[in-house]
């Protein structure tokens, strides 16, 4: 007689024991945590796996997902490391996908409307219409205070003089003023929702960010990349500083063959191979070019 749901679901479960010793990733820690800034922080609050076997690292997990995957193929790839890394090289990402991280992360507002656009990640952000917004407000160093740059529109380039930079301070200054206003119309019953509006971007707001290794990784590309905005790095930085001992080998694989490596079009190979100049009018173009060739010391 066939089983109905009910009793296949009430069967005991087989339990397992796991092969080998295992130990934790995190060594028994809460979290792992970085200050950034004033009042920042990046904290790796859970990994899975959480349990390694003992010798291993969260790598494994990657390796294990490749060899099911892709089965008889990955025995021609003898270790792990060389195997993450040939996936790492050859883009196969989806065995990245089976680590995942949960970071609890406190930023600046306008560092987390840079950072949402990665719609890669489950995200709970603090809720500023159940609770009053906390009095931090994040202030940048004098090296971090800069002149717009000419060749980049997002970006900033050398320092400003003294006097300008303390007149910004004391623009802050005033914005963060602005906060006493938020206190006292609270307290006299405006609502929380509408009472936040009037505060400055560089309040901070805080949230819980669980993301995969391949998206995190993909993140990190563009925001560990000197073209982002410096406090994003910062934070990005932190993260990559907190997963590296997690998933060492991936995180070398990272660097050797992302952050760090050089992407070439084809009219750039057509230019090394004919030692002509790069065959486009498109200025962008030429000045990455150039780029390019003054890191490979051409």
């Amino acid at each position: 007689m066939e089983s109905t749901p009910t009793q296949t679901a009430n069967r005991p479960i087989e339990k397992k024991p796991f092969e080998t010793e295992t130990f934790d990733v995190m060594d028994g820690a809460a979290r792992w945590e970085i200050k950034v800034h004033d009042h920042g922080l990046v904290a790796l609050v859970d990994v899975m796996p959480r349990l390694c076997p003992v010798g291993k690292t969260a790598d494994y997990a990657i390796v294990q997902a490749a060899r099911v995957s892709y089965g008889e193929g990955t025995k021609m790839v003898n270790e792990d490391r060389g195997l993450i890394r040939y996936l790492a090289r050859h883009r196969h990402t989806t065995p990245f996908e089976m680590v995942e991280f949960k970071f609890h992360h406190c930023m600046p507002i306008f560092v987390a409307r840079q950072w949402i656009r990665h719609r890669t990640a489950n995200v709970n952000e603090y809720s500023a219409r159940y609770s009053l917004v906390r009095d931090r407000f994040y202030r940048p160093t004098p090296d971090y205070i800069r002149k717009q740059s000419l060749t980049n529109r997002q970006g900033r380039d050398e320092q400003l003089d003294e006097g300008t930079a303390n007149e910004f301070l004391a623009y802050l200054d005033r914005c963060e003023a602005m906060y006493e206003d938020y206190e006292k119309l609270t307290e006299k019953g405006v609502a929380r929702e509408i009472a936040r509006i009037g505060l400055p971007v560089n309040v901070y707001t805080e949230w819980y960010w669980k993301i995969d290794l391949h998206n995190l990784l993909h993140f990190l590309s563009l925001r560990m990349d000197p073209h982002a905005q410096q406090e994003i790095r910062d934070y990005s930085t932190a993260m990559y500083d907190l997963i590296k001992p997690i998933v060492p080998i991936a995180a070398e694989a990272f660097i050797d063959y992302n952050l760090e490596s050089m992407h070439l079009t084809r009219l750039e190979i057509e230019a090394i191979k004919s030692g002509q100049p790069i065959n486009t009018a498109n200025k962008r173009e030429v000045a990455e070019w150039d780029a390019k060739k003054a890191k490979l010391g051409m």
